[in-house]
């Protein structure tokens, strides 16, 4: 069903549950009353026959106040108690894990060929995500579409209304943001709406999940200024918490903890938990994008260029320092960085792709691009690392040397990240075409 004819969010679904609850016990007073009354002129019949209607309003009352904050699709679903986890033929969010660190075990192919494209005419601002064989991608006139391996669409779902979102994807429900301001959980399996969440502000980062005191919960940024922590299953607000300004980029996830940098310049790191900021660190310029974490490390870009390196424990900045400065006074940074256990990777406004050692900062080497870099960021595929440069050209570089592997031109904008798979990769462009790249051997 449309998602705009049966929008109740969990805030609206808890005003009705307490208006509902306030009747009851209104009805309850008044009942009891009429039953004392009944009682003192000893007719026991009609005390009995008030008292079987006083038990069905109640019950009817409280059948009624659970319905309006469900959907009978939700009863159907099982939701596990685990931690997201990645596995070879996924990749269920943006940067494929919520520490955002864009590193994966998977390999690259050996020798790339282009297996086939599939084209929408729609443009996007959505990275690809996969799960079970199905690459899902949101564009800007409301579409969430699902291309199979071969290529096939083989799921639609249509919002009416603008999404710049990239979707995450967790026990084969998807939850997306939009721009009207509602977070929306769709079961892939049933295509029907499981529940709404409605914000003041727009949505236009991907969500990410976080496992909190045995229950896995959604967590996203506003721009009403919020954050907000969900129930994953039922959509239910567990905790909030109020920023400084717009939140656009995504939040990385710690264990319990989460951080984000805002349009207002401040990394914050949030207990979930309590809802509660763990500590803050205030950057030169506003933060567009998200921040990476790898082990106790987080690493994030404001938007002049600068990159900085932060050290947590327990919620708490215990470090920081600047390993990184903008290129130029003009600047711009709206990437993400990657992160492995020996290096970072971070594009910069002069077309280069940056390798520096974690150990020491010392560079590692730097790759010059054929074009100018964007909102992509790149990915460390084990000893290869994958970036596109925002005129269309897919590179593969050596992850230790820095040489180039492979290129390939696409021939259109990329603003996208990269999903990765055993023996695939996946690239979507900003008009919407999804190009997919695997072995040759597998060419179709």
């Amino acid at each position: 069903m449309p998602a705009q004819n049966n929008i109740i969010s969990a805030n609206t679904s808890t005003l009705i549950a307490a208006a509902m609850a306030a009747i009851i016990i209104f009805i309850f007073f008044l009942f009891l009353w009429i039953i004392l009354l009944v009682i003192t002129v000893k007719k026991k019949k009609l005390f009995i026959l008030f008292l079987g209607i006083l038990l069905c309003v109640i019950s009817g009352c409280r059948g009624r106040a659970v319905s309006l904050g469900s959907s009978n699709a939700s009863d159907t679903l099982s939701f596990t108690s685990e931690p997201q986890k990645s596995t070879e033929i996924d990749w269920l969010l943006f940067r494929g894990n919520p520490s955002m660190s864009g590193y994966t075990d998977v390999s690259l192919p050996n020798e790339p060929v282009l297996l086939w494209t599939y084209k929408t005419d729609s443009r996007t601002s959505s990275s690809p995500v996969v799960s079970n064989g199905v690459t899902y991608w949101s564009d800007k006139r409301g579409f969430i579409r699902g291309v199979n391996f071969n290529g096939e669409q083989v799921f639609d779902y249509d919002f009416q209304t603008a999404i710049e979102a990239t979707p995450m994807i967790y026990d084969s429900v998807m939850y997306i943001g939009r721009i009207d301001g509602i977070m929306t959980a769709i079961s892939l399996s049933q295509k029907d709406t499981l529940w709404n969440f409605e914000t003041m502000g727009q949505l236009s980062a991907s969500a990410n999940c976080a496992y909190i005191n045995n229950k896995q919960t959604v967590v996203f940024g506003s721009y009403d200024y919020y954050l907000y922590c969900l129930d994953i299953a039922s959509g239910k607000e567990i905790n909030r918490f109020e920023s400084g300004y717009y939140i656009n980029g995504a939040v990385a996830v710690q264990e319990r903890y989460v951080l984000f940098g805002g349009c207002d310049a401040w990394l914050r790191v949030i207990d979930c938990q309590s809802g509660i900021a763990s500590d803050s660190l205030l950057l030169d310029e506003y933060i567009p994008a998200s921040p990476a974490i790898m082990d106790n490390y987080c690493y994030i870009g404001d938007y002049s260029g600068n990159i900085y390196e932060l050290q947590l424990e327990k919620g708490k900045i215990v470090a920081h320092k600047k390993i990184a400065q903008a290129a130029a006074d003009d600047a711009a940074f709206v990437s993400v960085p990657a992160v492995t256990a020996e290096s970072l990777f971070f594009l910069t406004d002069d077309q280069n792709l940056h390798s520096i050692s974690r150990k020491d900062g010392k560079v590692n080497w730097k790759y010059l691009m054929k074009g100018k870099s964007g909102e992509s960021s790149p990915v460390v595929c084990k000893d290869k690392i994958i970036v596109c440069s925002k005129n269309g050209f897919v590179y593969i570089l050596d992850a230790n040397s820095g040489n180039l592997v492979w290129e390939y031109d696409a021939g259109e904008q990329i603003i996208a990240s990269p999903a990765v798979i055993k023996n695939r990769f996946y690239i979507l462009t900003a008009k919407g075409t999804l190009f997919c790249f695997g072995d040759n051997k597998e060419q179709i």
